[in-house]
């Protein structure tokens, strides 16, 4: 199973990489593994030791350049604009509503249970709700933000995306970045939005993958994530579980939504 990792170098014959270094590695469900170390990344030199090693795997790494590079690039969000995101107590979404926030949007956050909405609240989102006890979804969103979402974060997919669509503002932008309620559907997949909104409201849909992101951007979106961090204004949470031989049980609960934040295992 494919997997990203921070690890320690327990020997080595690489005089970049000595005996010691931490690296994050994409070595897959492994407990050992062996490298020429070409695909190794050192952590920031900049890394307090007051910040969990494992945050490179999460809110200073894959997920948190996810939300970063998808709300400011594609959705290329701006002060003062409103922002839906789904899943937002998820490694992703709790990032991408932390880094709104901090650009001077106003912030609408969905989750699945009372107290995911309760930490989103703590964190800074404007409004947030548990899709999974609202009467109707689509009264709710339109209370949150009667004039429309600017950006649409989405993290889910189906029949929520569709009903997010609809409430686009004009010119509205949506960053497709998962579609959770798919991955384990064995019926057919649900109709996609009215395609009379998208072209009437002049939508932008696009969707995208972190590793698109390269050299110099990528390396100026960790600098600002750890610096962010570091300071208090993005907060983390991380879900972790103890054991390797507890991946599986770990990688299960995080597609049932058990998580709160990033899930991480420590071996």
């Amino acid at each position: 199973m494919m997997g990203q990792q921070v690890a320690r170098v327990v020997e080595s014959k690489n005089s970049a990489l000595p005996t010691g270094t931490i690296v994050v590695a994409f070595s897959g469900w492994t407990t050992h593994s062996i490298s020429d170390g070409k695909e190794l990344e050192k952590l920031p030199t900049e890394w307090p030791d007051t910040l969990p090693l494992s945050l490179a795997l999460g809110t200073v790494g894959m997920t948190g350049l996810t939300a970063y590079f998808g709300l400011l690039d594609i959705c290329g969000v701006k002060g003062g604009e409103t922002v839906m995101v789904n899943a937002a107590a998820g490694a992703v979404g709790s990032v991408v509503g932390q880094i709104a926030k901090l650009k001077g949007c106003k912030v609408v956050g969905a989750a699945g249970s009372d107290d995911k909405v309760a930490y989103l609240k703590k964190v800074g989102f404007d409004v947030a709700f548990n899709y999974k006890t609202v009467e109707s979804l689509e009264e709710t969103l339109k209370k949150a933000s009667p004039d429309g979402y600017d950006c649409y974060f989405d993290n889910v997919g189906g029949e929520f995306s569709n009903t997010v669509i609809c409430q686009m503002k004009k010119f509205g932008k949506i960053a497709i970045c998962g579609a959770m309620s798919t991955y384990n559907s064995t019926g057919p997949p649900p109709p996609g939005p009215p395609p009379e909104i998208i072209i009437f409201l002049e939508l932008r849909m696009e969707g995208f993958v972190v590793t698109r992101w390269q050299g110099d951007v990528r390396q100026k979106a960790l600098k600002d994530l750890l610096k962010w961090v570091s300071e208090g204004k993005i907060q983390y949470h991380e879900h972790i579980k103890e054991g390797f031989e507890n991946m599986p049980a770990a990688f299960m609960g995080m597609l049932k939504g058990e998580n709160l934040g990033k899930t991480i295992v420590k071996a």
